[in-house]
């Protein structure tokens, strides 16, 4: 379903691209040749399509700017570096939403695999294909993995928990080993604390969670998403509560939480941190990079090869 999402987006942004050339067209054609007259058209769509792309580009920093005023203690950056965090989180929101989710990762089997299989749980809003970047690694490293795709989009998370424990037993069945490691991001690793809460842990060697709102997002904008999984990530949200207080504590053992201080969803930042678990912070990143940031990725890598190794 996010994938015909996706193509209706990219075809709403090219409709606007396609009325902006024509109303340039309509109000300015000016006498010439032919050659010249397709340039000047060609020009005009080009025109149209950097317009959306800035309109993108001005949502991403209007983001940034309310997350920014509810991260009270996130460190101060620079004036370069508070470019290069917005730069690099338009682009890789640019990439994911506008190639990377069009080709879901499903199941992988690279040739000479080893260890123990990875679990990848997009977040809300996504698909599979938000993984592209880090199975790219997990196919060079021989790690089989399943990308899971979550449906439909704005249920439950505790409706999501069967979903994965039937990804698991797939992924199981293919590899012939009897247990893996969960890769989340963002409500993706809200939906395995869900499964573990529900199914237990004999499946799961780890957990890591990359800006996963663990205790929610005070963050505006969310109250204003769409679904019932919405609901239950908001900040100190009654269905946070009641999962935390369904937990085994030695479930929070099995996590591994990356998050970042300058995240444009998850506000406070700290609502990423899981009590009991390893806790990996980074600076200078957003919400979507931290699933391909040059920074994070091989830390992710550092995490599921330490699991898998028997």
């Amino acid at each position: 379903m996010i994938r015909r999402v996706v193509f209706l987006l990219l075809g709403l942004q090219l409709a606007a691209a396609l009325i902006v050339a024509a109303t340039l067209h309509k109000f300015w054609q000016p006498a010439g040749p032919l050659y010249w007259q397709l340039l000047l058209e060609l020009c005009y769509l080009l025109l149209g399509v950097a317009l959306v792309l800035v309109l993108r580009l001005l949502i991403s920093a209007n983001n940034f700017r309310l997350s920014l005023r509810d991260q009270p203690a996130a460190p101060v950056l620079s004036l370069p570096r508070l470019c290069m965090l917005l730069a690099h989180e338009y682009c890789s929101n640019l990439k994911t939403t506008s190639y990377d989710m069009l080709h879901p990762v499903g199941l992988q089997l690279p040739a000479g695999r080893h260890g123990l299989p990875v679990l990848l749980i997009h977040g809300y809003g996504c698909n599979s294909g938000y993984w592209r970047p880090l199975s790219d690694l997990l196919n060079q490293a021989g790690i089989a993995h399943l990308g899971v795709d979550l449906e439909p989009p704005g249920a439950s998370i505790d409706d999501f928990a069967p979903q994965v424990r039937s990804a698991i037993e797939q992924l199981c069945a293919a590899t012939g080993q009897q247990r893996v490691v969960i890769v989340g991001h963002s409500m993706g690793g809200l939906v395995a604390r869900a499964y573990l809460r529900r199914y237990g842990a004999d499946a799961v060697a780890r957990v890591i969670t990359l800006g996963t709102p663990h205790q929610g997002t005070a963050l505006s904008l969310a109250r204003y998403g769409i679904g019932q999984n919405v609901q239950q990530m908001l900040y100190d949200s009654e269905w946070l509560r009641t999962l935390a207080a369904g937990e085994a504590n030695l479930q929070r053992g099995l996590f591994s939480t990356i998050y970042t201080l300058h995240d444009n969803i998850v506000a406070p930042a700290q609502s990423a941190l899981l009590t009991g678990a390893r806790q990996l912070a980074f600076e200078g990143i957003g919400h979507v990079a931290l699933g391909r940031h040059a920074e994070t990725l091989p830390r992710v890598m550092d995490e599921i090869l330490t699991a898998i190794r028997p």
